[in-house]
C-alpha cells in the first residue's frame, strides 16, 4: 500500500481523500492542516489530523505527501520545504513561474533523494501532455488551448488573498468566435485577450475600498492583466446560492497539415468537461503520487513534471495487464 499524506484540507485536499478511497493500492496515513486540527473533520475514519508544523515527524510513515495549497503563496514555499522529508506532488499552476519553481524544488529534492512532482493536474498536466503528443505527431501546425467556462481555483484563490476580499469565484470563458475559427481548420494568430475573458464575483469585507480591489484584480500580473476582466461585487448569500459549484473544463487543439505540399488538414482535439475541478485535479494528483512512489523506489530523485513520467507508472495495472487490456 502507498501511504498518502495530505497537506491542506480544503476543496483539493478533500478531493485527494476521495481519490485515495478509489485506489485500492493507496491508504490515507495523515492529514496536516494550518487550522486547529480539532476543527477539521475528514471523511476517513481513524486517520489523524495533525498540525502542519508536525508533518516532518511523519517522515517514515508517509510515502508521498500531496500538497494542496495555492500557487500564489503556498506552493513556492511548501514544496521545496516538504520534499526534504517526503516524495511530494503539487499542482503549481502559474505557468510563467514553473521554471523557477522547478529549479527550487529540484535543488531540495536532489539533496534529500526524494521526488518532487510539480505542476500536476489538468492544465498544467493532462493538457500539457496532449500539447506535446500533438506537436510530435503534427510538426507542421499550431496549438490552441481554451479553458472554461469554469471556475479557476488558482485565480479565485489569488483574488481571496487581496486585502478587503472575504470570498470570490472567478470564471474563465473562451471567446466563442475564436474557438469556432480554430475548430474549422483556420490557424489564426490569437492574443491572450482574444482567446478568453475572465469574470469575477467578489464578496468584499465591510468598509473595503471596492475601486481599489477591482483595480488590484484587473492589474494582477500572470492572472488578470492580459485579459478583459469583469468584476462583480455581490453578497456572500448570492455567492453561496449561485456560485457554490466548481465546474471547469476546456480544449487543447492542434491544427496541422500533412502531405508533400501540406495539402491535407488535421485537427487533434482533447477536451474535458468537469463537474468538480478540485476532485478531478485530485484524481490526477493521486495517479502521479503512484508514479512518484514507483520512480523513487527505483532510485530516481529530483524534480519531475508530467513529461518525465511514463504512462505505465500511473496506472494500477501491471505491464502485462496494460498490454492485454489497453494497448
Amino acid at each position: 500500500m502507498i501511504r498518502i499524506g495530505i497537506l491542506g484540507y480544503g476543496n483539493l485536499g478533500r478531493g485527494v481523500e476521495c481519490a485515495v478511497k478509489q485506489n485500492d493500492d493507496m491508504e490515507l496515513a495523515a492529514v496536516f492542516t494550518r487550522r486547529d486540527p480539532q476543527s477539521v473533520h475528514i471523511l476517513t475514519e481513524h486517520v489523524p489530523v495533525c498540525p502542519a508544523a508536525q508533518a516532518a515527524s511523519y517522515k517514515d510513515k508517509i510515502d508521498v505527501l500531496i500538497i494542496c495549497g495555492g500557487s500564489a503563496t503556498d506552493l513556492p514555499v511548501q514544496t521545496p520545504e516538504y520534499v526534504k522529508y517526503f516524495n511530494v506532488v503539487d499542482s503549481f499552476d502559474t505557468h510563467a513561474k514553473i521554471p523557477q519553481h522547478f529549479a527550487n524544488v529540484d535543488k531540495s529534492a536532489k539533496a534529500s533523494g526524494n521526488i518532487g512532482m510539480i505542476s500536476v493536474g489538468w492544465d498544467p498536466g493532462m493538457f500539457s501532455l496532449n500539447r506535446v503528443y500533438a506537436n510530435a505527431v503534427l510538426p507542421e501546425g499550431k496549438d490552441y488551448t481554451f479553458w472554461g467556462k469554469g471556475v479557476s481555483q488558482g485565480h479565485s484563490d489569488a483574488i481571496r488573498r487581496i486585502d478587503g476580499v472575504a470570498d470570490a469565484r472567478q470564471y474563465t470563458i473562451p471567446v466563442p468566435a475564436s474557438l469556432d475559427a480554430v475548430r474549422s481548420g483556420e490557424t489564426p494568430e490569437l492574443s491572450t485577450r482574444q482567446k478568453h475573458t475572465r469574470e469575477c464575483f467578489v464578496v468584499a469585507k465591510e468598509g473595503a475600498d471596492l475601486a481599489k480591489i477591482e483595480a488590484e484584480i484587473k492589474e494582477m500580473p500572470n492572472y488578470f492583466a492580459d485579459y478583459d476582466t469583469t468584476v462583480h461585487f455581490i453578497s456572500q448569500e448570492e455567492l453561496d446560492a449561485n456560485h457554490s459549484g466548481i465546474p471547469h473544463g476546456g480544449f487543447v487543439i492542434r491544427s496541422g497539415r500533412t502531405g508533400w505540399e501540406e495539402e491535407h488538414k488535421h485537427i487533434i482535439e482533447y477536451s474535458l468537461k468537469l463537474d468538480s475541478n478540485p476532485e478531478f485535479t485530485a484524481s490526477v494528483l493521486a495517479a502521479y503520487a503512484r508514479a512518484a512512489y514507483r520512480m523513487n523506489a527505483e532510485g530516481i530523485s529530483g524534480c519531475k513534471t508530467v513529461f518525465d513520467v511514463a504512462p505505465a507508472y500511473l496506472c494500477r495495472l501491471s505491464a502485462e495487464e496494460l498490454r492485454s487490456q489497453m494497448l
